[in-house]
């Protein structure tokens, strides 16, 4: 083992260090001048020498907290060896500290070392090595080069820091040359240069390149281009031993910053007032007369750049990156606050201030104020006992002094914001009340102001106020909150009705008590019909409205009008009513009523126990016992100006009962001008010919053309008349002469003409001026309950007088089965102006009807044709149901593509002429039983081309028939053919002879077609099953098996009591044709 070195000789012992003016020469005069000042502060420590090598180590005190390693490579006295070292400082070479060292030495100024022991000595050289392999390799420096880079808009230039890798050089400590950023990269780039150091500098000019631009030569980099994380990679580059060099010796030693910069505001009093300025401290470092620079935008350090004895650049990274308000503090500069204005200052900015930066008074010669954090407020508005206005603000307090902020105010100064978010995110708003008072979806909070009246308002003092302020909230009243009072008691109702000026109104006199209290109607009616649930009164009671005590009288105010401009307290209803005034005298609310709406209504709820009226003297014919009520029911219609509807079932007998009403008023003298029959063309001969056999007392005229065809007017055609009678086709034309006349009433007959209200037909009969309408119907329901309004909107127009509000309170939601209660209350409402009889109520005057389905089997090749063409059809219908309104018309073509083919193909294409069809052999051999049997038949057909089908199968069978579609011409001499005649078969267009006919000649009905609307074919059939026929009457039905008349079939099944459950309380309502109606249809 080599023997340990000797311990060092003191430096003091040499005889040939160097004096200070080569100390002088070799490291400059300001280096020097610091050094030398350093060595007489005693800043020198243990310092060590190699005197075989000329070396001097020493710990240096300096700026950091801890000394720096200072080792001194000594030059000789005659200055054959210049004088130079390396120091752990940032300037690493040749700085202030080396320069300390030297003069130490020269004065022996440095405290020696202690005495090293023997086990220390043996270690030295192992040490040593170790150090050595850490610091192998040229040392690699990071220069700063400050650059004052002009401003393009005349601003003040602004200082920019350049950075570069630097190695040692020869004559200069550092140099640029050798040595770039990207040499930086890889190992083998800055060969022979110190590891620890090329992987600090590149980790930082990675950082620089990720938010710069790509350059292929070595790119520029500056200070200001680094983000925040600079400062850690600075940091690592220090630890590592990379020395920070000025590019210049005048700009001073390059330090950084032990502890991080903060931005303050600084408040200092003066004789004028107060001086605002913001201030960056370095703790650690004097930085009087400094100039300081931001780095990064937004800006995270700083750079001072101070001049003097402790010339240099300290660089240091914020507390945290400026915000921008904090930036625009900055960019201000020092403020000077009047001494009037300061007090002002610190109740209003100084709280915002003290958000941005740290706000402090150095000199204390400014006490800030203590400032609490805002609460929610609320104020409440009284404006009597029904109404609060509710205003929400923010509450600040700074120093005891208040300051009240909207919740919607778009600034002002001193606000915290996020507390002010956090209030409204927390606050907890009542679930009853949340939509009334809320800011809306979305939005925390509530609304800044609102509203509230009524029971909310009551709710909202008793319940809600208590539950704000346990949240903190501070509330305010403004006026004189009321005492609420709940009353849960009964209301007392009492209803009277007198006479009106207006001979078709009468008013209603309501009043209503609660626990005593008289409540003023005009306030329950507003919140009767504004569908309110409570009632608060001017007292401050408050009750719910919603009770079976109210419900009728709810019910009374949506239906029965408006409120008038007379009285508080009344409200007016007409004679259509007549059902709910029933109801509330049921209840037993009613006090009092009017003679005349006891005469006008009285027997018309009464019915046949109200003075039935004997049937007229001229009347020819016996009325059975429910065409006697139904009489007396139009009679009493009639005495009180009103409409109806009769609603029998076909063929028992309403035209001998309308007759017999209009002659009743003729013979009694309350026919003072004609009455006006409609009716459609076909029926419009039968109307004149039952007038002249049951009421031949009656003049009737038939009106049968035009104005412009007959040549003369309308008024000289019907005068003298009693009886009008003419068709919907010229009513509508000549529309203008029938609204110029004068009538006694209108009778609609086969009015399912009229139910569209969209159509002219419907406003022509809607306008013209009768006191009494009646429409004559078996089918008053066909499709949609908007059928039903439609006639009574002319009959009986005040029950329900605006379509959209019959739709959205009774079609929709019965229809969609919603409300099924409501169904009840429209048959109680429409009762008294709606008369109906079914045939199976009247039984005994009518012979028995048997109806059976018949199912024919489809031959082969028919069958093939049916199957084909029902897989297209099928798919193209399924791919339009997503709109059915809007693709109905293609839908419908396709179905009634398949009908046709389910009874003969060649309806649908002539190539399948040969086919035949299986329909109508099943048909000639059900006609060849009734031909042979004696009997006669009807047999209805949709499609006039399978009609004459059929006459050509009849016609080769040799069986003889009459023939009717829509374009037969002397209609009414084929009917008495049929009638008076001996052909057994009448084939009638189901069109053609739904309506109007009378042939109870015919005991088979043969229905060939079925289709989804029963009441289509309930009117075929009652072509003969009805009042006059004597035989029993068979119904069959011929349904096509496995294809769409079956699934029809089953459709009517759901809609056969489309009108019973309205009409005659019977099952349940189905929907006109829907998507699922049809996919149905075409289900395998």
């Amino acid at each position: 083992m080599a023997p340990a070195r000797s311990a060092p000789a003191e430096p003091r012992r040499w005889s040939d260090l160097p004096s200070e003016e080569a100390v002088r020469a070799a490291l400059g005069t300001e280096t020097y001048a610091r050094g030398a000042a350093y060595a007489r502060a005693g800043r020198v420590h243990v310092l060590t020498s190699d005197p075989e090598h000329r070396i001097l180590f020493a710990a240096v005190a300096g700026s950091a907290r801890e000394p720096y390693q200072t080792f001194v490579q000594v030059g000789d006295a005659h200055g054959a060896l210049h004088s130079s070292g390396r120091c752990t400082c940032p300037v690493a070479v040749n700085c202030k500290h080396v320069a300390a060292v030297l003069v130490a030495a020269l004065h022996d100024l440095g405290t020696a070392a202690p005495a090293t022991p023997a086990w220390e000595r043996r270690l030295v050289d192992v040490v040593a090595e170790a150090d050595a392999e850490g610091a192998a390799g040229t040392p690699i420096g990071l220069q700063f080069e400050p650059e004052a880079e002009p401003d393009r808009y005349g601003r003040p230039a602004v200082l920019r820091v350049r950075l570069r890798p630097v190695v040692p050089g020869k004559k200069t400590p550092w140099v640029r040359t050798g040595i770039g950023w990207r040499d930086l990269a890889y190992p083998y780039g800055a060969r022979n240069r110190r590891a620890g150091h090329r992987e600090a500098l590149h980790a930082l000019y990675q950082a620089h390149q990720s938010t710069a631009y790509y350059y292929y030569g070595d790119a520029a980099v500056f200070l200001d281009e680094f983000g925040p994380a600079l400062w850690p990679l600075l940091r690592d580059a220090v630890e590592a031993g990379v020395p920070l060099v000025p590019a210049k010796r005048a700009v001073g030693a390059v330090v950084l910053a032990e502890a991080p910069a903060a931005l303050s505001l600084d408040l200092t009093r003066d004789g004028n007032g107060m001086t605002a300025a913001p201030v960056v401290h370095v703790p650690g470092v004097d930085d009087d007369g400094a100039s300081l620079s931001f780095v990064g935008e937004p800006a995270h350090g700083v750079v001072l750049q101070r001049s003097g004895g402790e010339a240099g650049l300290v660089l240091a990274p914020l507390e945290r990156p400026l915000t921008r308000q904090a930036s625009a503090l900055v960019a201000a500069g020092p403020l000077h606050v009047p001494g009037e204005d300061v007090a002002r200052f610190l109740a209003e900015y100084y709280p915002a201030l003290s958000r941005i930066v740290a706000v402090r008074s150095p000199d204390g010669s400014v006490e800030l104020p203590e400032i609490a954090p805002p609460r929610l407020g609320l104020t409440l508005t009284y404006d009597g006992p029904r109404e609060v206005a509710l205003a929400w603000s923010f509450r600040y307090d700074v120093d005891g002094a208040g300051r009240t902020v909207p919740i919607d105010a778009a600034g002002g100064p001193g606000r915290d914001r996020a507390a002010e978010q956090a209030l409204l995110c927390g606050l907890t708003l009542p679930g009853g009340l949340g939509a009334a008072i809320s800011a809306g979806p979305g939005t925390p909070g509530p609304a800044p102001t609102a509203r509230l009246r009524g029971v909310d308002a009551a709710v909202f003092t008793e319940e809600t106020v208590p539950a704000l302020r346990e949240q903190g909230v501070v509330v305010d009243v403004v006026g004189e909150a009321v005492e609420y009072r709940r009353s849960d008691a009964a209301p007392v109702v009492r209803i009277s009705a007198t006479d009106s000026e207006d001979a078709d109104w009468f008013d209603l006199g309501v009043t209503v008590e609660i626990d005593g209290e008289r409540i003023p109607f005009q306030q329950l009616f507003v919140a009767l019909a504004g569908q309110e649930d409570h009632l608060v009164l001017d007292s401050g009671t408050w009750f719910s409205i919603d009770r079976p005590e109210l419900d009728r009288l709810r019910q009374l105010i949506e239906e029965a009008g408006a409120l008038t401009d007379r009285e508080p307290g009344r409200l007016r209803v007409t004679t259509y009513q007549a059902g709910l005034w029933e109801e509330l005298a049921a209840l037993g609310v009613v006090e009092a009523q009017s003679e005349r709406w006891s005469a006008a209504v009285g027997r018309l709820l009464a019915g046949e126990g109200a003075d039935p009226p004997a049937p007229p003297a001229g009347l020819v014919a016996t009325l059975r016992p429910y065409q006697l009520e139904g009489y007396r029911w139009l009679a009493h219609l009639w005495d009180a100006g009103l409409g109806g509807i009769l609603a029998d079932d076909m063929g028992l007998g309403k035209t001998v009962q309308t007759l017999a009403a209009v002659l009743r008023a003729r013979e009694n003298g309350t026919l003072p001008a004609p009455v006006l029959v409609v009716a459609p063309t076909s029926v419009v001969g039968n109307w004149a010919e039952e007038a002249a056999r049951f009421a031949p007392g009656l003049a009737v005229t038939a009106v049968e053309r035009t104005e412009q065809k007959a040549g003369r007017a309308l008024a000289e055609t019907v005068a003298g008349a009693d009886l009008v009678v003419t068709s919907y086709a010229l009513f509508r034309i000549d529309e203008q002469a029938y609204q110029g006349l004068t009538w006694s009433g209108l009778v609609l007959d086969e009015a399912q003409f009229v139910k569209n209200h969209h159509a002219k037909t419907y406003q022509c009969a809607r306008r013209l001026a009768a006191p009494f309408k009646l429409a004559i119907t078996g089918t008053p329901l066909e499709n949609s309950l908007m059928d039903l309004w439609s006639l009574l909107s002319i009959a009986a127009p005040g029950v329900y007088p605006d379509p959209k509000a019959f739709t959205e309170t009774y079609r929709k939601p019965i229809e969609r089965g919603d409300a099924p209660e409501l169904l009840g209350t429209l048959r109680r409402r429409i009762r008294p102006f709606i008369r109906r009889r079914t045939k199976e109520q009247v039984t005994a005057d009518l012979p028995p009807k048997q109806e059976q389905v018949i199912g024919v089997q489809l031959n082969p090749r028919h069958a093939k044709i049916y199957q084909t063409h029902l897989q297209r059809e099928r798919r193209k219908v399924l791919s339009l149901l997503d709109d059915v309104d809007k693709n109905r018309f293609t839908i419908l073509r396709s179905l009634t593509l398949l009908r046709q083919l389910a009874l003969d193909p060649a309806l649908v294409d002539e190539q399948y002429a040969t086919v035949r069809s299986s329909k109508i052999d099943v048909l000639l051999e059900q006609l060849q039983d009734v031909v042979g049997g004696g009997h006669r038949a009807l047999v209805f057909s949709q499609f006039t081309g399978f009609l004459k089908a059929v006459r050509d199968r009849l016609d080769a069978e040799g069986i003889a028939y009459v023939y009717l579609d829509g374009r037969t011409r002397h209609r009414a001499r084929r009917i008495e053919e049929f009638k008076t005649g001996t052909a057994p078969v009448f084939l009638i267009s189901l069109k053609a002879g739904g309506f109007g006919l009378n042939l109870t000649e015919a005991d088979y009905c043969f229905l060939l077609d079925p289709w989804w609307n029963p009441a289509a074919e309930a009117q075929a059939v009652d072509r003969t099953h009805r009042i006059g026929q004597e035989k029993n009457v068979m119904v069959y039905r011929l349904v096509a098996d496995e294809t769409i008349e079956e699934k029809v079939v089953e459709l009517q099944h759901r809609k056969r009591d489309l009108f019973d459950r309205v009409v005659d309380e019977g099952g349940e309502l189905s929907a006109p044709l829907s998507a699922a109606d049809i996919q149905e249809l075409l289900a395998p």
